[in-house]
């Protein structure tokens, strides 16, 4: 098995299945998908039979609201040399998973494969993403990296203890688990690439009402890994300047979300970056993975 696919999904139905057609539309026969469903109820079950004879397909259960928990729970079973973890409403554009076993296939040394969001009307999606491609470091991990276009060899992903489950969505700290395990895998001396034409397809959230309610959340997870992982100054002060300038500009254009959203973000940010604990359970204990 070439490729382990790891969707954690909650509350969605007809975005899992267009994802699992953009899935089996990529033509990879070796490629498996493993959907860790936290739902109280049966909903997802007609998905899944949907596409039972069509993808390898594995269906796990969790009665957790954890997104971290579920990708692990779903890397612990996964049998594919390269592991994915596509959000449950994103899209792979044709070709994707090609490109990325070309990546791998060829350079031995590669353990982390990143790309940036790309937006359904085009472009690139949310969030700041650096137009050059090339090695991910401390510095430049904050715009290289986002969870649902992240590609790890399994072995490397098992032996950082995937996911910390203290990150992420269904936590307190919502946000930045993926960056938080790219850095402990450039940490541990792992090499991790990011290539911007490597796009995923992801709804585009910035700068709506419900963006602004979780501004606050997926602050508070930024900034306690960038307090993590001690970057200097130069690197963590931007992003608490950057959301003060936001709220001030959005108030003289009489914008309340994006003074919402801004102020959010910036108290989010200063409320993980000062937390105490940040550097507390790292490194990971290795997960295990399926036994056989």
């Amino acid at each position: 098995m070439r490729f382990s696919l790891i969707v954690a999904t909650r509350g969605r139905t007809g975005e899992v299945g267009a994802f699992l057609q953009s899935l089996a539309a990529q033509g990879r026969a070796e490629s498996e998908v493993i959907v860790v469903d936290q739902n109280g109820d049966d909903r997802l079950s007609p998905v899944v039979a949907r596409f039972a004879d069509r993808l390898p397909l594995l269906r796990l259960r969790s009665d957790r609201a954890n997104a971290c928990h579920a990708r692990n729970l779903g890397l612990s079973a996964a049998r594919g040399e390269i592991v994915g973890f596509p959000d449950d409403d994103c899209l792979y554009p044709p070709g994707l998973l090609a490109r990325v076993d070309a990546a791998f296939a060829g350079d031995p040394a590669l353990r982390v494969l990143t790309g940036p969001a790309a937006s359904p009307e085009g472009g690139l999606g949310s969030g700041r993403w650096r137009p050059e491609g090339g090695p991910i470091t401390s510095a430049n991990a904050w715009t290289s990296v986002i969870e649902f276009n992240l590609f790890l060899r399994r072995d490397t992903a098992l032996a950082l203890g995937g996911f910390d489950e203290r990150l992420g969505p269904g936590t307190p700290l919502g946000s930045a688990e993926g960056n938080d395990l790219v850095l402990r895998a450039v940490s541990a001396g792992h090499k991790a690439v990011y290539d911007p034409e490597q796009r995923v397809v992801h709804p585009d959230k910035r700068m709506t009402a419900a963006a602004a309610e979780r501004a606050r959340l997926y602050g508070t997870g930024l900034g306690f890994v960038l307090r993590r992982h001690r970057v200097p100054p130069a690197v963590w002060l931007p992003f608490f300047v950057r959301p003060f300038g936001g709220a001030v500009l959005g108030a003289t254009r009489g914008d309340a979300v994006a003074v919402r959203h801004h102020l959010g973000s910036l108290r989010g940010r200063l409320a993980g970056f000062t937390a105490p604990g940040s550097a507390e359970g790292v490194p990971l204990p290795p997960l295990a993975g399926p036994r056989g």
